[in-house]
């Protein structure tokens, strides 16, 4: 039994000192790559609170649109298409926030011109995901989230 969990734990620290060996290995040849271009990571999503469009938005959308929601997230360089500023959606709508089709956007339901090549992720099937596959639970991600997107509109 000793010798079991020995061995175990032998095989632990072997595969702990690879997985770093190779994640130093890639930040040194991404470091010298990343001069030249910017480069994004996909990365899991993590579980946020459904309730919370704040949480969800930081979480999974300001890496793009920003902090601010006005297109300058840390990794809009890297990509072809700027994305876009989420804070002028409602005058750039006559002065009414177009939340069905924000909503459908963030589902996956409608592909605008700057999403067509699909650099934006998908969220409705992650949503639904994190959700633990209950659309109830989808819908409510995607309806918090876009109120949150309503609330930073410029006046």
């Amino acid at each position: 039994m000793r010798l079991r969990a020995v061995c175990l734990a032998t095989a632990l620290i072997f595969l702990l000192a690879i997985s770093l060996a190779a994640q130093t290995g890639s930040n040194v040849q991404s470091s010298s790559a990343q001069a030249t271009k910017p480069e994004i990571k996909n990365v899991p999503a993590r579980y946020t609170d459904p309730s919370s469009g704040k949480e969800m938005y930081l979480a999974y959308c300001a890496s793009c649109h920003g902090a601010d929601g006005k297109g300058n997230g840390p990794a809009a360089p890297a990509l072809k298409t700027p994305p876009t500023g989420l804070t002028q959606l409602t005058a750039k709508n006559g002065g009414k926030f177009p939340d069905a089709h924000i909503a459908q956007v963030i589902k996956g339901d409608v592909v605008t011109a700057a999403h067509g090549n699909k650099e934006m992720p998908v969220w409705g099937p992650v949503l639904f995901w994190l959700g633990q596959h209950d659309p109830a639970q989808q819908q409510l991600r995607i309806r918090n989230l876009t109120k949150y997107i309503e609330s930073i509109q410029q006046k």
